[in-house]
């Protein structure tokens, strides 16, 4: 399909964004709602409001928020928290602590499925053992009260129907224990009610579209209501709309891995008006589009306008930034949308400013190198520039010229190579290169070094392990 034909001039770019969760039903559950956390990956979760704890008082972490819409949870949470405080539908809170309680005899690891169902045995003409699906014998019994004594702790904290076990079997098999069914259960209990065939089907169509196998519990523990999710009028849909954008099918599976609340979305109410924003309104180009998608896939989800007219406004007012700029940004590291401009952009500005750089330095830093806005301030911004002042002997204003410095590693790049050339005797009078810190390892030995790599990396392996003996001491 055309990336064209996903939008159309439309007086009203950005409608509500509704659900569609392909349920087997005529009716239609729509919820619109304004708020809206979407998570990024970057190396500072501060930058993100963090302070979430789950109802069992595990901390949360600030990457595993999607903030989507359910249509089955009407629920008033509050706006960085996946699981509320409150009970979710039908917990009970007499059962939330757990009793220590050994599990009798019965185990029902070993077997295949049927096996450990208990089914009855019939012999045919030929003597040979056949499984008979629809009758039961007393071994049913004995298999019921096995799989009581598997999910004793599980029966304590929470109602578990009988029904229920086939299925916990099933998701077992992805590595899911008791206290993520509890998750599952708190955070949308219908989950658990679903047929395991069709839990099995749904989730064999998400691993053959390239969701590997050990993220299938990652995605259930943010997004349990997949399971609900129909393959012909949810799954197949969203996963086309993601091809409809230019993205490679060997991405799909890693898209929905990071932003599995995706089929909670419509896709002709929310993701396409949202393509279609992006385009019209923020200003990205159509042949950009699929890589800032898998970029930052949560940029689909999120309540686009809100986000990109507060982080436009705040740029052109504090650093004078044109539009232009902010698009490159927004292109380069579409995660900036996400980025609290308290917590994330302002103090990095102010940072950048303590040093002695001027707004329009600052521009250039930001335009060339977007993600600086996502760096620790102490645990590397700062460093990097005493570094650069003291030990590099160069002035901050090198910094407008190669960015990249700051992204990269202190210990594992920038000093290293400094003192290897040093010990070389190579390291050249005056401001030290930073353009020596820009290529690989390999053409770093060519080209600055005259030596092999195998020399440096022995080098560098020394200098870390007499960096941690020195920690080690000091702690």
């Amino acid at each position: 399909m055309a990336l064209s034909s996903l939008y159309t001039p439309n007086s009203t770019l950005f409608p509500p964004h509704s659900l569609y969760l392909g349920f087997n039903s005529t009716k239609t559950t729509t919820t619109s709602c304004s708020r809206f956390a979407v998570s990024s990956s970057h190396s500072n979760p501060k930058i993100l409001k963090s302070n979430r704890r789950s109802r069992f008082g595990q901390r949360l972490s600030p990457y595993d928020n999607d903030n989507q819409h359910q249509a089955d949870d009407d629920d008033d949470d509050d706006e960085y928290d996946w699981l509320s405080d409150d009970p979710g539908p039908g917990f009970d809170n007499d059962k939330h602590k757990r009793k220590a309680q050994a599990t009798t005899n019965g185990s029902v690891n070993g077997g295949s499925m049927y096996s450990r169902m208990g089914r009855k045995q019939k012999i045919n003409g030929n003597g040979k053992v056949m499984l008979d699906r629809n009758n039961y014998t007393g071994k049913d019994k004995e298999s019921g009260k096995s799989s009581k004594n598997k999910y004793r702790r599980l029966l304590d904290d929470i109602d578990v129907d009988e029904k229920w076990f086939p299925l916990l079997d099933y998701l077992g098999t992805f590595g899911l224990k008791d206290s993520h069914f509890i998750q599952m259960y708190s955070r949308h209990m219908p989950s658990l009610q679903i047929n395991v065939t069709a839990a099995k089907e749904r989730l064999d169509y998400l691993m053959s579209v390239g969701v590997k196998t050990k993220d299938i519990k990652k995605i259930l523990m943010r997004q349990p209501q997949i399971l609900q999710y129909t393959v012909e009028s949810n799954l197949k849909s969203h996963v086309a709309f993601l091809v409809s954008l230019g993205i490679q099918d060997s991405r799909i599976g890693q898209i929905i891995t990071a932003t599995p609340s995706i089929f909670s979305y419509s896709v002709e109410n929310s993701l396409k008006p949202t393509v279609r924003y992006l385009i019209e309104e923020v200003g990205i180009r159509e042949s950009d589009l699929s890589k800032v998608v898998q970029l930052s896939p949560q940029i689909l989800v999120q309540r686009i306008d809100n986000s990109w007219n507060a982080r436009y406004r705040f740029l052109s007012k504090e650093l004078g930034a044109p539009r232009d700029s902010i698009v490159k940004m927004v292109t380069k590291h579409p995660q900036l949308l996400h980025y609290s401009i308290e917590d994330g952009l302002l103090p990095r500005i102010n940072f950048l400013r303590s040093i002695g750089m001027h707004n329009s330095d600052i521009l250039k830093v930001s335009t060339s190198l977007t993600q600086v806005f996502s760096l620790s301030l102490e645990g590397n911004l700062k460093p990097k520039y005493l570094y650069l002042v003291n030990e590099l002997q160069n002035e901050v204003k090198s910094l407008t010229k190669y960015p990249t410095y700051l992204s990269l590693s202190l210990d594992q790049r920038i000093r290293p190579r400094h003192k290897f050339l040093v010990a070389l005797k190579k390291a050249p009078e005056g401001p030290f290169p930073l353009s020596s810190f820009v290529p690989n390892d390999e053409s770093f030995c060519q080209q600055w070094a005259g030596t092999s790599v195998d020399k440096y990396l022995a080098f560098r392996q020394r200098l870390l392990l007499k960096d941690l003996a020195k920690k080690y001491e000091r702690s």
